[in-house]
């Protein structure tokens, strides 16, 4: 797609996105990113809402290239509910303005309904599952707005425990809790190092995700209230009750570039078996 076209794309009003009921996949991966282009998707970035002058989402070499040059996301025009979702990304190097020397951060938003920008103008509230350097497969409650101004006010619930910095952690084993928003919003994955900080390149000992410039493979299985995510393979995280239980799925832009070569919705049941990226 030429850039022009793409600038024109992003400058469509918000009544391009669909509003019909959810669908699911049924017999074959819907692809979400096609390789090719950006059809079926939509942007919202915090200063220029549905314009993207600084092209912070474009397609290189056959990836969808996130910048990161701003805050704000990138969306499926449709409403999707029970799936198994696909995504492989990397990280680039650059990373932007006050978050220049912080952990490279970005997000899968799943579940994602109410206003674009509702929670501070910036993303559609949702439950995120947290691509973040040393927290991916962290969950997150984002809060927002219906269109109308009501608050929406998602919510699930997880085995868990507390680490030893008193964190909520996925525990399997653990004890089961209900969270949303006006007791505690996120739940760290169950390998989350003790140690995390807010810093440009931070790895723990147990991550599972890939390094910078290497490929990683996010699975998320979505069906009703059940959330389970897989890194690499690996189970992480896993939540129960959720709501909302359907929604759009954004992709963010958190002042950190990213790569992602695939991002698909496979039936349930009939997807590939998580593992690592190749």
């Amino acid at each position: 797609m030429c850039w022009l076209c793409t600038l024109l794309w992003a400058e469509e009003p918000p009544a391009s996105r669909s509003n019909a009921a959810p669908i699911s996949p049924s017999e074959d991966a819907i692809q979400l990113f096609d390789g090719r282009s950006l059809d079926g998707l939509y942007t919202w970035l915090e200063d220029s809402q549905y314009d993207d002058p600084r092209r912070v989402f474009r397609v290189t070499d056959g990836l969808l290239h996130i910048t990161g040059d701003g805050y704000g996301g990138i969306l499926t025009r449709k409403r999707y509910l029970d799936y198994h979702v696909v995504l492989e990304f990397k990280w680039g190097e650059r990373t932007w303005h006050e978050r220049k020397k912080n952990a490279r951060d970005s997000g899968l938003l799943i579940h994602s309904i109410g206003a674009d920008g509702g929670y501070g103008g910036r993303w559609m509230p949702a439950v995120e599952v947290q691509i973040i350097e040393g927290g991916v497969g962290d969950l997150i409650l984002v809060s927002g707005s219906h269109e109308d101004g009501t608050p929406v006010s998602p919510s699930l619930t997880c085995n868990v425990s507390r680490d030893a910095n008193g964190e909520v952690v996925w525990n399997a084993r653990g004890q089961r809790e209900s969270f949303n928003l006006d007791n505690y919003h996120r739940i760290n994955w169950s390998g989350r190092d003790l140690g995390w900080e807010d810093v440009l390149g931070f790895r723990g000992a147990e991550d599972p995700d890939g390094k910078v410039g290497d490929w990683t493979r996010l699975d998320v299985l979505c069906q009703g209230g059940h959330i389970e995510v897989f890194v690499n393979g690996t189970k992480v995280n896993e939540a129960f009750d959720a709501m909302p239980r359907a929604g759009r799925l954004q992709l963010q832009t958190e002042l950190a570039e990213l790569f992602v070569r695939r991002w698909e919705l496979w039936p349930l049941g009939k997807g590939p078996k998580p593992k690592r990226a190749e």
